[in-house]
């Protein structure tokens, strides 16, 4: 019998990791809160259709399926929290202002996302709709700074990108279908050697902006040294112009960014500014985030949006450990008098906790004092 074995990539949580991870949790939550985000929790499963966004073919390999026994139809376990809040911002909220939320919950995953990645990541994010302006995306910056914080995670290493730039270069190739995701996947890897093989059919100049992407990485000279290398398309022009926008912004709040311009690894659903904080020691990015302002539209209201998330499991580990609540050790008696002021303990915010059977160390049940009967009346003391 092997039955406590979990699958790979799968862990359980025991009491003083559980305790670090609703710790920051909790923390966290009111950190967003502060903000002037709302807090909304959507299912852990719903109808595939509805947690898959366009033709996300990564995302969709990502999500666990199966089939609901009640309607027939495909259900899928969601990989990713977005979409179902731009589900509710669309369908649910319908508000014509700005709306701020946020969520904290399990997703599960097909595949773990890097090296020594959670397959059921507890994730957390905050998401602004309805507002195109770089304001927006400077706040969920800032806000994804101060959570990292809160994660002992004091120098992040910013990475922007955006992916209009790809998206108008590929498109002016004419890359479609499997030889646009391959192109995509290697401009990720920075691949050169791979990359101009894809691009051997390609015309001249857009081969040539492609082929850039992979190197075209570094502070804000690196956005100068596309203008110079990249096609003057449409597309490209605006992606550079809002990359320029944000780091005048983010500069005035004291934010200096690097620019890595084949930064794609966000982009399920992403429609613009990419973003990715890395940290010493993490072998993944920390958080993520950027632009999806056509999430919305499979729900019949595409809105502006931007957002970021992170995984608190993955943050908690390394945070000091979170001290067990002390608590007191209560005699397991039927007595009126002891039950009233067990009663009154607990009301006033102690922990107490009745002895069953023997007790060989109370330091397993973090108690540091006990109930007991002195003259008459039931009082606390030290153990």
């Amino acid at each position: 019998m092997r039955n406590w074995i979990l699958p790979e990539n799968i862990a359980d949580l025991l009491p003083p990791e559980a305790r670090r991870v609703e710790t920051l949790r909790r923390a966290s939550l009111d950190l967003i809160a502060g903000f002037g985000y709302e807090l909304v929790q959507p299912p852990l499963i719903e109808y595939v259709d509805s947690l898959l966004t366009r033709d996300d073919a990564a995302l969709d390999l990502k999500t666990f399926k199966l089939t609901d026994q009640l309607s027939g139809r495909q259900l899928g376990l969601r990989a990713d929290i977005t979409p179902q809040v731009a589900r509710i911002d669309a369908h649910l909220l319908n508000r014509q202002g700005v709306a701020r939320l946020c969520y904290a919950g399990p997703v599960v995953h097909t595949l773990p996302d890097g090296i020594m990645a959670a397959r059921e990541p507890l994730q957390l994010g905050a998401e602004i709709y309805g507002y195109a302006g770089v304001a927006a995306d400077v706040e969920i910056v800032e806000l994804m700074g101060e959570c990292l914080k809160l994660a002992g995670i004091a120098h992040v290493h910013l990475d922007i990108g955006h992916i209009r730039l790809f998206l108008a270069l590929a498109d002016a190739a004419g890359l479609q279908g499997g030889a646009r995701e391959a192109v995509f996947r290697t401009i990720q890897q920075k691949d050169a050697a791979t990359l101009a093989a894809l691009l051997a059919d390609v015309p001249a100049d857009l081969k040539a902006g492609l082929l850039a992407l992979p190197n075209l990485y570094g502070d804000l000279q690196v956005l100068e040294q596309a203008e110079r290398s990249l096609p003057p398309l449409p597309g490209v022009q605006s992606a550079l112009r809002e990359l320029r926008e944000l780091s005048v912004a983010l500069a005035a709040r004291g934010i200096t960014p690097n620019f890595d311009l084949a930064e794609l690894r966000s982009g399920y659903y992403h429609t613009g500014l990419v973003f990715a904080a890395y940290a010493e020691g993490w072998p993944n990015a920390v958080a993520r985030g950027g632009r999806y302002d056509h999430v919305g539209e499979q729900f019949g209201r595409p809105r502006p949006a931007t957002g970021f998330s992170l995984d608190l499991k993955e943050l908690a580990w390394r945070l000091p450990p979170a001290a067990a609540r002390a608590a007191i050790l209560a005699p397991s008696t039927f007595d009126l008098q002891l039950a009233d002021a067990i009663r009154q303990l607990r009301a006033a915010g102690e922990t107490v906790v009745v002895r069953l059977g023997e007790v060989v160390d109370p330091e397993e049940l973090h108690a540091n004092r006990e109930l007991v009967l002195l003259d008459g009346q039931w009082q606390v003391r030290a153990l």
